[in-house]
């Protein structure tokens, strides 16, 4: 074979064989008495089967870069346990939203959340002093730091790991 025949092949033959590998399919229904399995990411989704706003599943390392964000941007104001009370907390009047406040955990969907976060405490009706991170985060980023400061309200931040 010349120079350009044998590498040819050998790219040809690595094609046939990864084309001819498949993954085996399992049986999508449920059998008598048993209960369907869902994904992580079915739990995220409305009743109408869209995905939710900003709610990625709480996987280690959706909180982990949710912790990170929320360093950056959030603790300033509303601290590193999220309790409303960071350096800049005294700065401000209304003083910023503690996050581990169950009735406000329970009073807000994940859209309510991800819209304030969006859009600011001022086109919320809250207070103005917080700023629109809408432009700063995308949608990954937004729906991460919504996902960990639920975690903060449920005492759950201290099992994430470090990066």
């Amino acid at each position: 074979m010349n120079r350009i025949g044998l590498p040819t092949a050998l790219i040809a033959c690595l094609m046939m064989i990864g084309c001819g590998a498949s993954q085996p399919v399992e049986n999508s229904k449920p059998e008598a008495g048993e209960s369907p399995q869902t994904d992580a990411a079915d739990e995220n989704l409305t009743d109408k089967g869209e995905a939710a706003v900003g709610t990625p599943p709480r996987l280690p390392y959706v909180l982990r870069e949710g912790r990170g964000i929320y360093r950056h941007y959030c603790e300033p104001c509303h601290g590193a346990e999220g309790g409303g009370d960071g350096f800049n907390a005294y700065n401000l009047d209304p003083r910023p939203r503690g996050f581990n406040d169950p009735e406000f955990q329970q009073d807000r969907s994940d859209d309510d959340l991800a819209r304030i976060i969006r859009t600011g405490g001022g086109a919320a009706g809250l207070s103005t002093g917080m700023p629109p991170w809408g432009r700063t985060l995308n949608e990954r980023e937004l729906g991460s730091v919504l996902q960990y400061v639920r975690a903060l309200g449920e005492g759950e931040t201290e099992e994430i790991p470090e990066p």
